[in-house]
This record gives C-alpha cells, sequence and structure tokens, in this order.
C-alpha cells in the first residue's frame, strides 16, 4: 500500500474553508448556526460527498461522513475534529483535523486499501464555548456526559436556547438520539495542531498525546456596595472590583503554587458594574477556568481558591458566590491507538514526543465511550485562537499521512 497525501489539494481547501469567515483574513470568526458556520458546514459536506463518503447529520449537528467497510455492521475507526471557531481566530485549530482527516481518507482510497471497519469522518458541533458558554457540546452530547435535557436549556448570550438555535438551522431531531450506541468506535483518532510552542523547540514532527487535560469552569459574583467617587472614603468602602482584582491573583497564586507546571488557572472575563470612571463599582462577574491533568490536584487548588474567596469576602465586607459550569475529569489515551500512531510515525521514519495535551479537545469526551488518541503537529511560536496561528504545509500533509496510515491500522 503506498499513500500519498495530496498537500497542494489540502492547503487549498484549508484557505478556501478560512475565506468563509465573518471576520477580514487573516482572521477567521465562525460562531455555531450562524449562517457564516452554516455556509461552512454545508461545504465541507459537500466535499466529503464528492469523496463518496455517506453524510448524516445528529440532532445537535454532528456531521458523520463515513467510508463503509467490508463490515459494514462492525464497530467504526474514528476521526475528526471541528470546524467552528472563536472571534478573531486563526484557520487551522480543528480545521486540520477535519481536513486532514478528509485527505487521509481520500489517500486511503487512492491507495486501493479496503478497510474491514468502516473509516468515518466526524466533524464535532459546537466545539467552541462561544455561543453556549459550554466547549465540547456535540461530542459532550456523544458520549452521554451532558444529558440532553440539560443541553436544551443552555442559552446565548441573546437568551435563545440550544433547541431555538438548532431548530432555526434545520436540526428538528431529538437531542436524546445523539448518544452514540455502546462499541459505536472500535477506536478513534484526531489530528490537531498543538497549540503551544513544545515540538516547535524541540524541532519535532509530532506529538502523541499520553493525556488530556479538563477543565473545571466558575462563574464568580462578586457584591459591593457602589457610591460615589468621591463621596465615600476608603474606609467606608465595599468595591467589588478590588475585591475581584484581589480573588483573581489568589487564582493565580493557587495555579502556581499546586506543585506542577499542568496546573493552569485563567480569568478570562470580568464584568465591572456600573462601569463609570466615578462611580465605585458595586457588582463585578468573573469566569474562572482552571485545568490538569490531575483531578485530585486541580480540585485541590480549587478548594485553595474557595477558601480564598471566603477569607476576601469577610475581610472586605462583600458577597462572593460561585457557580460551577461543569468539572470534567482528564483522560488517559487508549495504549493500542498510541501504539499505531507510535507505529505509524516510525514506519514512515519521523521522530514523535509523547506529551500531555493541556487544552482539551473533543476527544477527552469521546474517549468516555471509545479508545482514543490524539497526534498533534507543531504550530509556530505555538501560537492558537488568533489570526498569525500557523502550522507549515509540509507539517499538515505529514500529519495526514500518518493519520491515514494509523487509520488502516486500526481499520484492517
Amino acid at each position: 500500500m503506498k499513500l500519498e497525501i495530496d498537500q497542494e489539494r489540502l492547503s487549498s481547501e484549508i484557505e478556501r474553508l478560512a475565506a468563509i469567515s465573518d471576520a477580514e483574513p487573516p482572521a477567521v470568526t465562525r460562531i455555531v448556526f450562524t449562517p457564516t458556520d452554516l455556509k461552512a458546514r454545508a461545504w465541507v459536506i459537500a466535499r466529503c460527498k464528492e469523496a463518496e463518503l455517506a453524510v448524516r447529520q445528529d440532532a445537535i449537528g454532528n456531521i458523520f461522513a463515513r467510508w463503509n467497510g467490508v463490515d459494514p455492521a462492525a464497530s467504526a475507526v474514528g476521526t475528526g475534529s471541528h470546524i467552528d471557531a472563536i472571534p478573531n481566530a486563526g484557520k487551522y485549530d480543528g480545521v486540520v483535523g477535519v481536513l486532514g482527516g478528509l485527505e487521509a481518507i481520500r489517500a486511503l482510497q487512492r491507495s486501493r486499501f479496503q478497510p474491514k471497519h468502516s473509516i468515518e469522518l466526524l466533524v464535532f458541533a459546537t466545539e467552541e464555548p462561544t455561543r453556549f458558554g459550554i466547549g465540547c457540546l456535540g461530542s459532550r452530547l456523544l458520549s452521554g456526559t451532558l444529558s440532553a435535557d440539560a443541553a436544551a436549556k443552555l442559552e446565548d448570550r441573546d437568551g435563545e436556547s440550544v433547541d431555538e438555535v438548532r431548530r432555526r438551522a434545520g436540526l428538528n431531531g431529538n437531542l436524546q438520539d445523539v448518544k452514540l450506541a455502546t462499541g459505536y468506535y472500535k477506536a478513534f483518532v484526531e489530528l490537531h495542531i498543538e497549540q503551544g510552542p513544545l515540538l516547535e523547540r524541540a524541532q519535532i514532527s509530532f506529538g502523541i498525546v499520553k493525556s488530556i487535560a479538563a477543565p473545571a469552569s466558575l462563574r464568580i459574583s462578586i457584591e459591593g456596595a457602589g457610591g460615589h467617587a468621591g463621596g465615600v472614603l476608603m474606609p467606608d468602602r465595599k468595591d467589588a472590583l478590588c475585591a475581584a482584582a484581589e480573588l483573581i491573583l489568589a487564582i493565580e497564586n493557587a495555579a502556581r503554587s499546586s506543585g506542577a507546571v499542568d496546573t493552569v488557572a485563567t480569568v478570562g472575563v470580568c464584568d465591572v458594574f456600573p462601569g463609570a470612571v466615578n462611580s465605585i463599582p458595586s457588582r463585578v462577574g468573573i469566569t474562572l477556568d482552571i485545568r490538569d491533568t490531575d483531578l485530585a490536584r486541580r480540585d485541590i487548588a480549587m478548594q485553595t481558591i474557595e477558601r480564598a474567596s471566603h477569607e476576601i469576602a469577610g475581610r472586605r465586607q462583600v458577597s462572593i458566590q460561585s457557580e460551577l459550569l461543569n468539572a470534567d475529569a482528564p483522560a488517559d489515551c487508549a495504549p493500542e491507538v498510541r501504539a499505531a500512531l507510535a507505529d505509524s510515525c516510525r514506519q514512515h521514519g519521523v521522530p514523535f514526543l509523547e506529551m500531555v495535551s493541556r487544552a482539551y479537545h473533543d476527544s477527552l469526551f469521546i474517549s468516555r465511550i471509545a479508545p482514543t488518541g490524539m497526534l498533534f503537529i507543531p504550530c509556530r511560536n505555538g501560537y492558537s485562537h488568533r489570526p498569525d496561528e500557523y502550522s507549515a504545509p509540509e507539517d499538515i500533509a505529514r500529519g495526514a499521512l500518518v493519520l491515514a496510515e494509523s487509520l488502516a491500522k486500526l481499520s484492517g
């Protein structure tokens, strides 16, 4: 079997998909279920049909494109990622795994390989949390990690529910039917840019992921007392923003002092009310993302943050309330999938590094229901979620080649 990746076609398709965007190039913005996202999804479906794959969508908008194997009733081997993009993002996050996965299947077809197990490209719906405030909604439902009832009630910033938005997009099925049957996948492999600098620094072609960090997300509200910036003396103040600032630093310290570099914590949103230059802030809302590859260590950091909240609230005479949005467990990648990836790298003479994924992906949730692995390719300076995100065409093509080889091993 001689596998060849059409690098020129793959690069061209990445550029064409990047042009379907609500942002000016080189930035990409594709918020799930917007007209732009629906146009991009239709474009990807058309490419899958050109490859003579059988395409279906489920009720949340996950797209399945299947190349039937000798035994269509047997568990499939899956690959894929996502195409939705946060505001002002780049063109490679998720897309490399979707279009690279499609090209891997086409390469296998051209080689006259005949899979015993069907090979399926899966385009996950709403991987980014931009619209509904929770990431990996499609894969959470596929794996049963999130219930259909809970998903249906999620709302966007305009107060529209998931059900309202998806039905307007033409997705009228029952969310309860999204969950995959036991044994649906024999194995699943996701190709992705690293979103970090380690591979580039080490000048190594691939990262084979051994574990995926998982996040906990909290919405924190601080209530103080407002007043005139000149009229309220400092000893009498209950400034919600000052309390929030102190809490944010306590959050940073909890991550830094966990004893491991794998603990990371981020406050990415800070909403201040009333937001006037001469008014003491009376209310502040912040969001916290804290993640680790070790569940116990992450939970200890969360407990440290909770103690800090109580101490700051008491000392500053403000109210601090936390709402847990999600707390997911980390995942280990399956030995058999990692072995297939490692064997494929060796077969093509390319070095690899075993590594941790500190960003989480749909593979985190698919790992709950199937043996799962991830293959990372380098990205320049580790940049991601920004317009200058970049992976070299030859690295992407090399990733698609190793992915194709691995799919052949897993589906043969």
